[in-house]
């Protein structure tokens, strides 16, 4: 493992501010880039390129702490990411944000946190904090925060709601950016939300909607998670607008972690046709030059945050460098786990069949319907099966039953019914719900939905799947939200019940992902919270019942 001190790299160098690719040496020498020196008889064909950068991502939904996370993000070339602590903010608040930041201090990658804009997201669902702006203040002002995360309440922001531009004010006056977050926007409302001060956006689904965005001044993140996946949408920004576009996975379970990162979206760039010197300009400049990070650029004094690749076709990353330290090997990780404590806030008391309990009017009921690869839903109306009054899951048409229960104190659960998930037998629950991260299940019983929450309040926190009287789970003690366990062990238990769930009928791509995001009422149409069904396009609370 390279320390700090003096080593030198040959092959192909990729110079990404001279827009070159030359035979040379790299020389390091305590973390920084001492020189680089052309030789056109190098016989290296490997390539020498600065490391790659996630724009924006939640290390949350990895389920794993941020030591952890680097651990597997090193190994595909990831030297940094901007990371949006608002998951685990929702759960713990500042000390939450404080835990991200000082556990990712115990290894050498450098995250860059922002200040969460959005906790609660809404007044609709009950979270663990709350930020006022004077959080909000004392977070912006801390030299590990570097911008203000993502503004979900578009529609506050368009309306020049006065509490959501004093977020963005506060951010201002710390000369700090601000991180958007407006589905679907666009028109007059996409130049409002722009004109407010927002400098970026990951939730755009088409070209026309992201091209608005760019003409009003904003930087597109092409967003490629484990759920939503946006890149085929979005790629041919790369054509004319290369310098307005950043590459971001958003949200990336840790079984994805495990097999890649943003280097796949490089690949497939790349497999399109597009110039690497753009490709890596809009992953690793852009985001550099937007947020003001300490990234290396591969410039002589610059911080030596190097990989190496086999070729600009396969992209293989063989070896990682972060302020010259070697931090991954030929797909083996060299950054060793750290002991970790379990922050958390679990209060939720088991349930019974009885408190799912849905009364049979003999109407039609709304049914949120689900879309693989996106968080938006639709609505649509239907009948589902009643058993002794009570409205219970119908398999046949694929309408099961899904509950909310409140995990920060003992309420009654909200429920509704979903379509689109798929499973033929059992029940999987998660105390991952964005954005509050209160206890979410679906099911084909109302026995095996209430046995999946249960077990997942047994765990503090965690995902669960019951079927056929068998339990399987994976405990997420920090928060509810991650493990402290080494991440590659993390990823092989997570597949393990990602698979189970496609087992049982699941044709979902993410099913645990897809399902962690019905809760989130931020994003239209219909959704689920402990509070109970939620109309996203009216922003308001709405029965089950259809008239």
């Amino acid at each position: 493992m390279h320390t700090n001190n003096k080593y030198s790299i040959s092959g192909n160098v990729i110079d990404l501010k001279k827009e070159s690719i030359f035979k040379g040496t790299v020389t390091v020498e305590n973390g920084k880039i001492k020189s680089i020196l052309q030789d056109d008889t190098i016989k290296e064909e490997q390539y020498i390129l600065p490391g790659l950068i996630d724009a924006h991502i939640h290390v949350e939904s990895s389920m794993l702490i941020p030591s952890e996370f680097a651990r597997l993000a090193v190994t595909h070339g990831t030297v940094c990411t901007v990371s949006d602590p608002h998951e685990i903010a929702n759960v713990l608040g500042i000390d939450g944000v404080r835990f991200m930041i000082n556990n990712g201090k115990k290894v050498p990658f450098k995250f860059y946190f922002g200040a969460p804009s959005c906790v609660p997201a809404t007044p609709f669902e009950t979270s663990g904090a709350k930020f006022t702006p004077d959080e909000l203040d004392t977070l912006l002002q801390m030299d590990e925060i570097h911008y203000l995360s993502e503004m979900m309440n578009f529609p506050g922001v368009i309306n020049r709601d006065p509490g959501e531009m004093k977020k963005i004010e506060i951010a201002q006056k710390y000369n700090k950016p601000v991180d958007g977050h407006a589905p679907g926007v666009k028109g007059s409302d996409a130049e409002k939300y722009a004109s407010a001060g927002v400098t970026t956006d990951h939730e755009c689904f088409s070209m026309e909607e992201a091209l608005e965005k760019i003409n009003y001044g904003m930087k597109i993140q092409i967003r490629e998670g484990s759920a939503a996946k946006n890149f085929e949408a979005l790629i041919d920004l790369m054509k004319d607008n290369a310098d307005k576009v950043l590459f971001c996975s958003d949200d990336r379970h840790p079984d994805s972690l495990a097999e890649g990162h943003i280097n796949e979206l490089v690949k497939r760039a790349l497999a399109k046709g597009y110039d690497i010197i753009s490709i890596l300009k809009s992953t690793i400049l852009n985001p550099i030059e937007h947020y003001k990070l300490n990234v290396g650029t591969l410039q002589e004094g610059d911080p030596a945050d190097i990989i190496i690749v086999d070729n600009l076709s396969d992209f293989n990353v063989k070896a990682t460098f972060i302020n010259g330290i070697k931090v991954a090997e030929d797909g083996k990780t060299l950054i060793n786990s750290v002991d970790e404590t379990t922050p958390n806030a679990f209060y939720a008391s088991p349930i019974t069949e009885e408190d799912i309990f849905v009364k049979d009017e003999d109407k039609k009921i709304k049914v949120i319907e689900s879309i693989d690869g996106e968080l938006i839903t639709r609505t649509i109306t239907a009948k589902t099966k009643a058993i002794n009054d009570n409205l219970v899951s119908d398999t046949e048409q694929d309408i099961l039953k899904m509950v909310v229960l409140n995990r920060y104190k003992k309420t009654q659960p909200a429920v509704a019914f979903i379509k689109n998930i798929g499973i033929r037998s059992g029940a999987f629950a998660s105390s991952v719900a964005h954005d509050s991260h209160n206890i979410i299940a679906v099911g084909t019983t109302d026995k095996e939905i209430t046995e999946a929450i249960n077990l997942v309040i047994k765990n503090k926190g965690g995902i669960s799947i019951i079927d056929h009287n068998k339990e399987y789970s994976l405990a997420l003690p920090v928060a509810g939200l991650m493990s402290n366990k080494d991440g590659f062990e993390v990823a092989r238990s997570y597949h393990t019940l990602d698979k189970k769930v496609h087992e049982m009928g699941s044709q979902l791509r993410a099913p645990f992902m897809t399902l962690s995001f019905m809760a989130l009422l931020v994003i239209p149409e219909l959704k689920l919270s402990d509070k109970g069904l939620f109309d996203g396009n009216r922003f308001e609370f709405t029965s089950i019942y259809a008239n």
